[in-house]
């Protein structure tokens, strides 16, 4: 073949190439569909996306409880109260908060579509103020994928979806505006909250806080408002203390935490310690133990004389000092230098675990060894 010839094979062999080529790329664009999320923006695109999966399964709950009015004669008459809720498994368990259901009388649930059905409770917790509730289960029922809260990072984007104010299915988004947050709520202290701008109001308390990923990363439970209204900042319990909680009350009815019996206590400061007689420290001074309990075994000691000076006691927010107790300055090599510091260490245990605590009593420091046992059970 001459060189001329085999210059045309080429070509024509380029050619035929570059014609299937471009052919193939013409016919596969026709037959694709344009994506449904093409037209906004990545960040709408993770709302759209996330609110489509995980919707489905999440609930509307009305809790009907028993009132009283006294222009009645004090005849009981019914109280309602309304929430968020999820459904966690094909068994038709819900995850809520405990202040949802907490002594309702009669729960319904209504499914996004608008189908109503009644619930029974399985069982509540009011420290953590989870609660787990159960429908009967169908076929077709949604559940959304649980996350992990572990590896959750300040900054992250969110969505929450509940039924504020009665509004059904209501999506929200925002960030993670802190980690382990403390929040106090009447007598008990929240601990290690997630932390976000997710517009949350009353309606949307134990709804799903959600990753852009589509996993249930919290549980919507307090905004930090001082109108009753969303002002910016709402909290969420992690899912996975949740799962940890939900898991105990499947099995148990109740959930269990782990305790070593110390009745009252004292956050000591250190100005406080060095007119107690103590090195400037900061920990938990302790009042009372419980006399059976694992510490007061171990050889703990509590207060036993009031700090008097000038003739009267020594008061400090309003509580009079106590002399005598010992005070823990650690748990597992972890510094607690208030009650609420000691208690989340020991809400990372489990009964039957065995820990360690540096204790000062005097002026000398000193480990103790000891054994979790289950907390008593509190009124529900």
């Amino acid at each position: 073949m001459s060189r001329s010839g085999k210059w045309s094979l080429v070509v024509t062999v380029l050619i035929i190439f570059a014609t299937g080529v471009v052919l193939g790329l013409w016919l596969n664009r026709r037959s694709a569909p344009p994506s449904e999320f093409a037209a906004l923006e990545s960040g709408e695109a993770v709302v759209t996306r996330v609110y489509r999966e995980i919707s489905p399964a999440v609930v509307n709950i009305v809790a009907r409880r028993r009132g009283q009015t006294p222009w009645m004669f004090m005849q009981p008459v019914p109280q309602y109260g309304q929430g968020s809720g999820f459904v966690i498994d094909r068994e038709g368990h819900v995850l809520t908060n405990n202040h949802v259901v907490a002594n309702a009388e009669y729960l319904e649930v209504t499914l996004m579509g608008g189908k109503k059905v009644q619930a029974r409770l399985v069982g509540r917790d009011p420290i953590s103020d989870l609660a787990v509730i159960k429908v009967i289960p169908f076929p077709e029922m949604a559940v959304a994928p649980l996350g992990d809260s572990d590896k959750l990072q300040v900054g992250q984007r969110v969505i929450a979806i509940g039924n504020p104010f009665g509004f059904q299915h209501t999506v929200t988004s925002g960030f993670i505006g802190a980690l382990n947050r403390d929040l106090a709520i009447g007598q008990r202290t929240m601990i290690g909250m997630i932390q976000t701008d997710a517009a949350i109001n009353p309606g949307n308390s134990g709804g799903p806080l959600i990753d852009s990923r589509g996993s249930v990363i919290g549980i919507n439970t307090a905004l930090i408002s001082q109108t009753g209204g969303f002002m910016g900042i709402s909290v969420a319990l992690p899912i996975n203390r949740a799962r940890k909680v939900a898991g105990q009350i499947l099995k148990w009815g109740h959930a269990i935490y782990p305790w070593i019996g110390i009745k009252s206590w004292l956050d000591l400061e250190p100005s406080i310690a060095k007119k107690m007689g103590l090195p400037g420290v900061s920990g938990v001074l302790i009042y009372q133990l419980a006399p059976d309990g694992p510490a007061a075994v171990a050889g703990l000691r509590g207060g036993d004389r009031l700090l008097v000076l000038g003739g009267r006691p020594v008061t400090y927010n309003g509580r009079p000092i106590v002399l005598g107790g010992d005070v823990i300055l650690a748990v597992n090599g972890i510094p607690t230098p208030s009650y609420d510091d000691y208690r989340n260490a020991l809400a990372e245990k489990n009964v039957g675990e065995t820990i360690t605590l540096k204790v000062l009593r005097g002026d000398g420091e000193f480990d103790v060894p000891i054994t979790l046992v289950e907390a008593p059970s509190m009124p529900m």
